[in-house]
């Protein structure tokens, strides 16, 4: 693995975070949207991740040597998909979106979870960013060797 390829791959994991991040914002500024456009509550959205190099099967993994074995591409992002978990029902007569019964159908956003995954996210970002500080260092220590 090349110096560029290892910066390539942190910068990979950069972009997908960030657009991680993006999306749970968007899913807890949306916590109490209770109609869109479609005339639906907001529905939760998660963001899928995929190897860049996973084109090619598992078993040929399982085949190579470790030391025949190349080092993954990064990750890119494959999709933003809608979470199909059923929307909350909450009692509230007096809510301009209540059925006939006094019920609202609220978004499928629960706030916990998006802070854990929020969480989550920031940290990997980071491990990233350690990673390409550390490549960083290393080249600068490689340079300092010829003086």
């Amino acid at each position: 693995m090349g110096y560029f390829s290892s910066l390539d791959i942190s910068a990979s994991g950069l972009t997908a975070q960030r657009l991680r991040m993006d999306t749970i914002s968007q899913n807890i500024a949306n916590v109490n949207t209770t109609r869109t456009e479609n005339g639906q509550p907001y529905r939760r959205k998660t963001v899928l991740f995929e190897e860049k190099s996973a084109s090619v099967p598992f078993s040929s993994y399982l085949s190579k040597s470790i030391a025949d074995s190349s080092a993954g591409g990064g990750v890119r992002v494959t999709g933003i998909v809608e979470d199909q978990t059923p929307f909350k029902r909450e009692y509230d007569p007096g809510h301009p979106d209540a059925d006939e019964e006094g019920y609202v159908l609220r978004p499928n956003v629960d706030v916990i979870t998006e802070m854990v995954n929020m969480i989550s996210a920031t940290r990997a970002y980071e491990a990233n960013v350690t990673s390409i500080n550390t490549s960083k260092d290393i080249a600068m220590k490689a340079l300092e060797i010829g003086r």
